[in-house]
């Protein structure tokens, strides 16, 4: 239990501990805007360049490819988009990209070019991100109901708003 601090330093240490936490919270979600309107641009850039693979010569291989490139960069956005409204990483989000990443490498390359260990290697690497994919849908998102990021995510604010309460009232 969190009991209230009678000095003044440390109950000034600890708001400006507060700020500083917070001011690197607004950095890290410039940083992740930022990579949002790269990764934006980037996935203009590629789907102008799919349209111009769909030109005559086509070539089904490299079309293919474009298209699930195109796939992982959404899911990648997603991801990033996630994280903006709920500050964290959405595991079934990620193990879906690392799927549709792992099936665009078998199909670029070819099943059959490919040799029997990496195919094995491979399979071996779907199957446990499928039972990843699997237990996250059947498993709720806390084992008692309750989001431990979320629990301290608001003890840390109520202690927080009490301190600056304390504080302001002296």
């Amino acid at each position: 239990m969190y009991k209230p601090v009678e000095n003044t330093t440390n109950s000034m240490y600890e708001i400006n501990r507060w700020r500083i936490v917070r001011s690197l919270e607004l950095i890290q979600d410039a940083i992740v805007i930022s990579l949002c309107m790269g990764l934006f641009s980037f996935m203009v850039i590629q789907v102008r360049d799919m349209f111009l693979s769909l030109l005559p010569p086509l070539d089904f291989h490299v079309v293919t490819a474009d298209i699930l490139f195109l796939l992982i960069l959404v899911e990648l956005f997603r991801l990033l988009i996630i994280y903006l409204q709920e500050q964290r990483i959405s595991i079934g989000v990620a193990v879906e990209v690392s799927i549709v990443s792992a099936l665009r490498e078998v199909i670029v390359k070819g099943v059959l070019e490919t040799s029997w260990s990496q195919v094995l290697a491979t399979c071996a690497f779907l199957l446990v991100l499928g039972i990843l994919l699997i237990l996250r849908v059947w498993l709720p998102p806390t084992f008692e109901g309750i989001d431990p990021e979320q629990e301290i995510s608001r003890r840390y604010r109520n202690r927080a708003k009490s301190e600056l309460s304390q504080t302001n009232g002296r």
